[in-house]
């Protein structure tokens, strides 16, 4: 079966200072269809860039080399459409000037062809799937009247509502206390087995990748340290750097079992 997602030998380097900065350097990845990845690692170890390279989104300063193809498509992706993209922060995501529903709405009109009233009923089932109280009500409402948590779902209904093939979630638990990321993590989930779409979630917890993916993929300064099937790279990780990063978030103890 085609993947849906393949990278080869994907490299991205920027200019800073007058130098040449490697985010990432030779990355091979695929991602299936219906499949979800989870890409760990520290800060500054490329996930993000790697999330923006998927997407199309990277700025035109970036020096890129390598391909990212799409098998079971055929084509080119289109953003909305054929991906979903959930950002770190739902503050600056969100349009301030716009109520949810609005912006759930205008996805469903421009990737599904809906008239307004389609697309706003559609927007309040989405604020529903994403389990927010009082749908009806909370479409008419702002970014800013809500909470943190309460903005990161809307704009995971805002993601979904083209019926994307894959959802790509950039670090969206990070600035989330631990009850709200589990929940989030959960829901996610849910949603990606109901709607059949692969997943690339970015984190760098390794704990919350591994209640979610059933595969991780560990990167470091760039580059791609170890994949594998979630229980065989939690249970016998087979890299010093991956050994590391479950100490840290899983705990000792964890780690040994």
């Amino acid at each position: 079966m085609k993947p849906m997602l393949s990278i080869r030998g994907l490299s991205v380097a920027y200019r800073r200072d007058g130098q040449e900065v490697v985010a990432l350097e030779a990355i091979d990845l695929d991602v299936g269809a219906g499949e979800k990845l989870a890409i760990i690692g520290e800060s500054g170890s490329g996930k993000s860039t790697l999330a923006l390279a998927v997407a199309g989104l990277l700025p035109a300063s970036a020096k890129v080399a390598g391909t990212v193809e799409w098998p079971s498509l055929g084509r080119a992706p289109v953003n909305g459409r054929d991906i979903g993209f959930v950002f770190q922060d739902p503050s600056a995501s969100l349009n301030p000037v716009l109520s949810v529903g609005e912006q759930i709405a205008e996805v469903a009109r421009t990737h599904r062809g809906m008239d307004w009233r389609q697309a706003y009923t559609l927007a309040e089932e989405l604020l529903g799937r994403v389990k927010l109280p009082e749908p009806a009500i909370l479409r008419r409402a702002y970014p800013h009247q809500l909470s943190g948590g309460q903005k990161q779902r809307v704009a995971i209904a805002a993601a979904i509502a083209g019926k994307p093939q894959l959802l790509i979630v950039d670090e969206a638990t990070s600035a989330l206390d631990t009850i709200v990321q589990q929940d989030i993590v959960a829901l996610i989930r849910q949603l990606a087995d109901e709607d059949g779409m692969s997943l690339l979630f970015i984190t760098h917890d390794i704990a919350l990748a591994s209640e979610i993916a059933d595969r991780i993929a560990v990167f470091r300064h760039g580059r791609l340290v170890e994949v594998g099937d979630t229980g065989r790279l939690i249970a016998s990780p087979r890299e010093a750097y991956t050994q590391g990063l479950l100490a840290a978030h899983l705990g000792l103890e964890d780690v040994s079992r």
